[in-house]
């Protein structure tokens, strides 16, 4: 039987974002030597561009150097279309629920195709091989998922869900994740992802989305840490690219 697995990945990451990057990394790191996907925003909210930070860089490439791995992460990382045709449903969960973070919610397919072309042309001249892509706020909507078919990255994932690309096969892996904007969103949290990762405590893969504004919450780095604590004695942790079986 194949020894069960635990993913971290760290959202958000971009120079703007890389000091609370860092500390969750430290914090990572004191458990040995575990690989970490890294959710990368190439230009994080227009003013924070990857290529630009040689220290940003270099970081980068330190952690992929000891194995942790690269995904694409939305583009700017800010959902900016409009919101008059939206049903109250929609606009809800783009605005609310997801704070205008869902960049690729609302973008018709032409527009995804090109955010999506040109986060690439910047992983591609630092160097650094990006399999999968990742829609900030796991908002992807019917012109983003038209873009990202014929993008050539290999896998996405969905809150619940693993997806490779072309041929969307589908795992159901849902994510633990924590929402830090406000005390009440910090109790709901910790509540259901308590919750939660009881309930998957026999899966095959448990996913933790830690995300760069966590670390700024103690009560979200407890839950991580003793999460990760509980997780590595008896799962082996691995990168988003290994579990599914994708060669570098």
């Amino acid at each position: 039987m194949s020894p069960r697995k635990v993913c971290v990945v760290l959202h958000d990451v971009s120079p703007a974002t890389w000091g609370a990057c860092k500390r969750l990394l430290d914090a990572v790191d004191g458990f040995g030597r575990i690989p970490v996907t890294l959710l990368v925003v190439p230009e994080y909210h227009h003013r924070a561009s990857i290529g630009a930070s040689p220290e940003f860089v270099h970081a980068i490439e330190r952690r992929l150097a000891l194995g942790d791995e690269v995904a694409m992460h939305g583009y700017f990382h800010r959902d900016e279309a409009g919101l008059k045709s939206w049903s109250p449903a929609d606009r809800f969960r783009r605005t609310i629920w997801t704070a205008r973070e869902g960049e690729f919610s609302a973008l018709d397919a032409t527009a995804a195709a090109q955010r999506l072309a040109h986060g690439l042309s910047q992983f591609d001249r630092l160097g650094w091989k990006v399999a999968g892509f990742v829609p900030p706020a796991w908002l992807l909507g019917p012109g983003g998922r038209t873009a990202l078919a014929a993008s050539g990255f290999r896998y996405t994932s969905t809150r619940t869900h693993l997806v490779t690309l072309p041929d969307g096969r589908s795992y159901a892996s849902p994510s633990l994740v924590w929402s830090v904007r406000s005390h009440l969103r910090r109790r709901l949290s910790a509540t259901f992802n308590t919750y939660l990762r009881h309930r998957l405590r026999n899966s095959p893969l448990m996913r933790l989305g830690l995300h760069a504004a966590d670390a700024a919450h103690p009560d979200a780095m407890r839950f991580w840490l003793g999460t990760l604590r509980e997780c590595l004695d008896s799962r082996l942790p691995v990168t988003k690219s290994e579990w599914l079986g994708l060669s570098p």
